[in-house]
Order: C-alpha cells, then structure tokens, then sequence
C-alpha cells in the first residue's frame, strides 16, 4: 500500500482565517472566504474586538483584546490553523504567531508583513484618541494608499460599513517573546507594492521591512492592484492563498 496516499487521504484540511484591516470586519472577506470554501477550503472571516458595530464604545479596547481573540478562535483547533492577515492586521498575526507558534501552520500577509519587538503600529495615536474614524479613500489614497481597482459603488459600500478603528488597539508597544514565530513558513502577496520593490527595500533595511529578515522561510507574491484586493481581486486573491496551501491538503 502507498504510505503517502493513505497519509494525504486522512489529512484534515486547514482552517483559514482572514483577519481584516484597520475599519474593516469580517464582511470585508466575505467574496474571498465564499471562492476558498468553493475550492473546498474551511475559510472564516474575523471581526476583531471594538469593530462589530459603529455603536459599540471603543475606549476599553486593547491590542492585546485583538491578539486574544484570534488565539481563541485557534486554541482547540484539530486542524492546520492558516492565518492571512491584510494591512494593519500584520501585527496582530505577528503576535498571535508570538503567542502560538506551533498551533500555526502558514501565515499569508496581504500587502501586508510581520512587524519587529517593541513595534507601536501607530504612534501618532494615543489612548486619548479612543477611536480612529476610517478617513475615507480620497484621504488614504493621498496618503500612498493605492485604490486602483476599486469601483465607485465598493468605495461608497466600504465607506457605509466601515467602523472606526479602536485606538488601544493601535497605539500600544508590541513586545514579542517567542522567535519560534520566525520558522513558520510566510506568504507575502504584493499588490500595491511589487514583489521586486519589497526585496530591494529589504536588501536596504527600511525599518517597515526588517522582520521579513528574521523569517526562516519567506514567499513573495504578485497581484498587481491596490492595496484592498479582497474587493478589487477577490477571486484572483483567493486562488492564490489556495495554491499556497496545496502542500498541506
């Protein structure tokens, strides 16, 4: 009997878990998670703490609440755990791999990357500031956030349901204490940013880029559009994190 085949046949296909950006919930995932299950992925959107509704109060919301959270939904798993996290999201999947390394099998950053120990994501922000409202796309974009792809009717959907980002989850010193976190194997799907452009800016040390240094193993992929691909690509997104995970099907 093929050992292997009998191997593969009983493997427990991975859990995929698509944590959102800044202002986003898991709504944001909703076109890319529905193609994964299609490809017959397990693919849940996450809405972290302080982002379900714009009526929810935000002042007591940490950074540390958004790692908790997505640990929770990991701890107990019987399945691989795949973390892909867009933008912002980035630390925090930095420091749930800090938290629970062995529990991961893949991380997937979109446009996206880990981040260094004693990182603080936004320190323009305080405490004092409770919330960050989403500023809208003419801001972002003004701001070196590309929106190419994007559609009139999705920016003014996006604008509808986005929710104000939970300062405490934002201003905080990131400390990290586990570098068991760097030999989880990453994913780096480039859209705004090329792949070629990330490399150089790695090779030169930009501070944005210098965890990528640390990872053991590292992918660097190209979609070619702006930075929300999960609404300007979704299909394309979604069939690149599922050829990524084909070794562990």
């Amino acid at each position: 009997m093929n050992t292997k085949l009998l191997d593969a046949s009983h493997r427990i296909p991975p859990k995929i878990l698509l944590i959102p950006g800044y202002w986003l919930g898991s709504w944001a995932w909703e076109n890319v998670a529905n193609t994964l299950r299609t490809f017959g992925h397990d693919a849940q959107g996450v809405t972290l703490p302080g982002l379900e509704s714009r009526s929810l109060s935000r002042a007591q919301i940490h950074f540390s609440d958004h790692v908790a959270y997505v640990v929770s939904l990991i701890e107990g798993s019987q399945q691989p755990v795949i973390l892909v996290a867009h933008s912002g999201a980035g630390a925090v999947v930095t420091a749930v791999a800090d938290a629970v390394p062995q529990a991961i099998s893949r991380i997937i950053y979109v446009d996206s990357g880990p981040v260094l120990n004693h990182t603080i994501p936004r320190p323009d922000i305080t405490h004092q500031d409770i919330e960050l409202p989403f500023p809208g796309f003419a801001t972002l974009a003004n701001n070196g956030a590309s929106i190419q792809g994007l559609s009139i009717d999705t920016q003014q959907r996006v604008t509808e349901l986005a929710v104000p980002q939970p300062a405490g989850a934002i201003c905080e010193e990131i400390t990290l204490h586990h570098p068991e976190r760097n030999d989880i194997p990453v994913s780096v799907i480039c859209c705004s940013i090329t792949s070629t452009q990330i490399q150089q800016l790695i090779k030169r040390g930009e501070p944005m880029f210098a965890a990528m240094n640390e990872l053991v193993t590292l992918s660097l992929l190209d979609l070619p559009t702006g930075h929300w691909p999960m609404f300007s690509m979704p299909l394309e997104l979604a069939t690149i994190i599922a050829r990524e995970l084909q070794d562990l099907l």
